[in-house]
């Protein structure tokens, strides 16, 4: 099992994103907007500097619904690789079947 705070920090991080998504898209769209003044562009990339780091996307962690371990994660599950072992074992993933020999 993770650590708790690490589990509510990337939670933060994702309500974060949600709340700032859709100014960050904006002034995105304004820094890239060739059409628009070279000082426009930059003043809408000072603003998208000022917002909170914790609001990138790209900054939350895929981590297993279940354990909440953040690596050997599969997306497609959304969850990692042991706790798919686990529930694969036990029978309660339909169409995985889990070899042992």
């Amino acid at each position: 099992m993770a650590k708790k705070s690490a589990i509510e920090n990337n939670k933060k991080k994702a309500k974060l994103v949600k709340a700032y998504a859709g100014r960050r898209e904006r002034l995105k769209a304004k820094a890239k907007d060739q059409s628009l003044s070279i000082e426009e562009q930059f003043e809408a990339r000072l603003k998208l500097a000022e917002l909170p780091r914790n609001s990138a996307k790209i900054r939350i962690r895929n981590r297993c619904e279940i354990s909440g371990r953040p690596r050997a994660f599969y997306r497609k599950l959304k969850m990692s690789r042991i706790a798919l072992r686990e529930l694969g074992s036990r029978g309660l993933i339909p169409g995985l079947v889990k070899s042992s020999w």
